[in-house]
């Protein structure tokens, strides 16, 4: 099994993490080297289930008064790797030197192994002598597949008790070490239609399937997505057809056919409201909805998240794809993106992530969370 020293550098334990190839569905190699790497500090008490992990400090009062929990939080899973020969972003790691300092290539570099480096960092650092908080450290697989296989979904179904706790969360998936508050929702539906099946040259016998999805499709083409401001973050919307299908030879008319469509939208709506949305634009149609993610707010109206935006220096911003802060607002915790990387260069084939990120990421959540910081939930 791979093995991990957390008294590296950021960069190396950034490597390190790249050069375990974790494809979605093939975490455990990583969750046996993070969960052996955890065990060596006694103040981490350790959870798995499956190939995720949580790691909790239990630290007592601090002045008499209950410490404040923070999650930190982030996946372990990575996209395929690139099928493109020649590719950087791929398994094993990279390090190349160029005008903006030393880059180090590999599949996960953003999204999102430098922030679980970071995570596995501040685990081994932070004692209870070092910070005010209890911290839970939750490190998860199947994040990059279906949502119905999220271990942090399942993480919070069977243990509830070891997340629930805690006021504040942060999760580490690439922003460019800005914070991003909230998330949009996204849905995935099919449109369906049906027809009746016969051969093209008597086309008039049938009726085509494919054709019937007309509407549909100048219904997507002439939709303008709407920009909506939520708590001060103006978070734009989209609304594509992503898949069509239909047909089975070319010289017969189709019975069947189907667009899949994504919406993505603001957290000012909610799962119903935006479905509705969808079957009211729709109107006529048979939507069959495949997958629901609501979107999360913001986040920043607590003193905690005061603090961290102190702490970066930076404007928060939205964002705009879909992250499991929406699990965790889901269950009444707020929660905010921060990590780093830049997001555009998440599941590219030339993924990458600089030296001077990590270690500045790495800086301002240390920051953040010393015992200096006196900031109440």
């Amino acid at each position: 099994m791979s093995s991990l020293d957390l008294r590296v550098s950021m960069p190396e334990l950034t490597r390190a993490l790249l050069d375990i190839e974790s494809v979605s569905g093939n975490e455990k190699n990583l969750a046996d080297a993070v969960e052996q790497a955890l065990s060596a500090y006694p103040h981490l008490h350790l959870t798995r289930d499956g190939d995720s992990l949580i790691a909790r400090t239990e630290f007592g009062p601090v002045n008499g008064q209950e410490r404040t929990r923070i999650i930190l939080a982030g996946h372990l899973d990575t996209v395929p790797l690139p099928t493109v020969p020649g590719s950087l972003g791929t398994v094993p790691a990279t390090v190349r030197e160029e005008e903006e300092g030393t880059i180090l290539y590999g599949r996960g570099a953003t999204d999102m192994k430098g922030g679980v480096a970071v995570q596995l960092k501040l685990a081994a650092e932070l004692t209870e002598r070092d910070t005010d908080y209890n911290l839970t450290y939750i490190f998860y697989d199947n994040e990059e597949v279906a949502s119905e296989k999220s271990g942090l979904g399942r993480l919070i179904r069977n243990h509830p008790e070891k997340i629930k706790d805690a006021s504040f969360g942060v999760l580490l998936e690439p922003t460019d070490g800005t914070i991003e508050g909230g998330c949009n929702g996204t849905m995935r539906f099919y449109i369906r239609t049906t027809g009746l099946a016969a051969h093209s040259a008597r086309a008039w016998r049938g009726e085509n399937a494919i054709h019937k999805l007309a509407e549909a499709l100048r219904i997507l083409s002439e939709y303008e997505p709407a920009s909506h401001e939520v708590e001060g973050l103006v978070y734009r919307e989209g609304l594509n057809a992503v898949q069509a299908f239909g047909g089975v030879a070319g010289n017969v008319i189709p019975d069947s056919a189907s667009l899949h469509v994504n919406y993505r939208f603001a957290p000012s709506k909610s799962l119903e409201v935006a479905c509705a949305h969808m079957e009211e634009l729709f109107a006529g149609y048979d939507l069959d909805f495949v997958d629901l993610s609501p979107a999360a707010r913001p986040g920043l109206d607590t003193p905690l998240a005061a603090s961290l935006i102190a702490s970066v220096g930076q404007e928060p911003k939205p964002k705009y794809g879909w992250t499991d802060v929406a699990r965790l607002s889901e269950i009444g915790i707020p929660a905010v993106n921060f990590g780093p990387g830049d997001a555009l260069l998440a599941h590219t084939d030339n993924e990458h992530v600089s030296f001077s990120e990590l270690t500045r990421c790495h800086a301002d959540l240390r920051s953040w969370l010393l015992s200096d910081n006196d900031e109440e939930d």
